[in-house]
């Protein structure tokens, strides 16, 4: 009379030592998440060093090599931007060749997107951020986005509409990274072309690009600027 419930309690303790199994990571899992961990840190410190040099060394932000533009793309295209790129590239193209903007940009741009797809798939991944990524908005946003990636990203890459929310859309939509950075290298390089032509033919003194640059940071920054003085407005109205 006592076996069938043994019987029943073994078959249960079976059941949650696989599972329990199951929710325990293999090694490889963990070498897997460890390795994803360290190029997350490494691309993070590599993009936060070019923007350090950037700030910190005016000779630098004075140098005409094609290596100044080429490495400035990183920063300048990185997750949301914290450095305008077009007063660079009108700076540029006083001293070389529309096709030439056009190509060493592009080149750093690319690689800047593969990156910025490394580092969106980790964060996307991560238990922190899966809720908020399954709401109805941010679901919403992605199946907008699946009816025309293709020509929702090359429209964004080609006019000043903002760029950065794409760079998350095409990691939640699951869209392949080689159809992703073609979409930003055909739109992204006539867009170049055009601005160095521009500013090869304009030359704007450096004076106005640097007006330039800190009017496209004001406008950039406006945004969490609004959002601050309106939480500074709501504290003294609930004391």
């Amino acid at each position: 009379m006592t076996h069938p419930p043994q019987r029943a309690t073994d078959i249960i303790d079976v059941t949650s030592a696989l599972e329990s199994a199951e929710r325990i990571p293999l090694p490889s899992e963990r070498v897997r998440h460890r390795v994803k961990t360290l190029l997350f840190i490494l691309q993070i410190a590599f993009v936060a060093t070019l923007l350090t040099l950037w700030i910190a060394a005016p000779a630098l932000r004075r140098g005409k090599s094609l290596w100044v533009l080429f490495f400035y793309c990183f920063p300048a295209e990185f997750l949301v931007a914290t450095v305008p790129h077009e007063p660079v590239l009108l700076f540029f193209s006083k001293f070389y060749g529309p096709l030439t903007i056009a190509l060493v940009s592009i080149a750093g741009t690319a690689l800047t997107e593969v990156i910025n797809y490394s580092v969106f798939k980790y964060v996307a991944d991560l238990k922190l951020f899966r809720k908020m990524l399954e709401s109805r908005g941010v679901q919403k946003l992605v199946a907008w986005f699946k009816k025309a990636p293709f020509l929702s990203l090359w429209v964004a890459g080609f006019t000043p509409i903002p760029f950065y929310p794409f760079r998350f859309l095409v990691v939640l939509a699951r869209y392949p990274l080689w159809k992703y950075i073609l979409a930003v290298v055909t739109s992204r390089t006539p867009r170049f072309y055009i601005l160095g032509l521009a500013g090869g033919a304009i030359k704007l003194s450096d004076t106005l690009l640097v007006l330039l640059t800190v009017g496209l940071l004001t406008v950039g920054a406006a945004p969490i600027l609004g959002k601050l003085l309106k939480k500074k407005k709501k504290v003294p109205a609930a004391e």
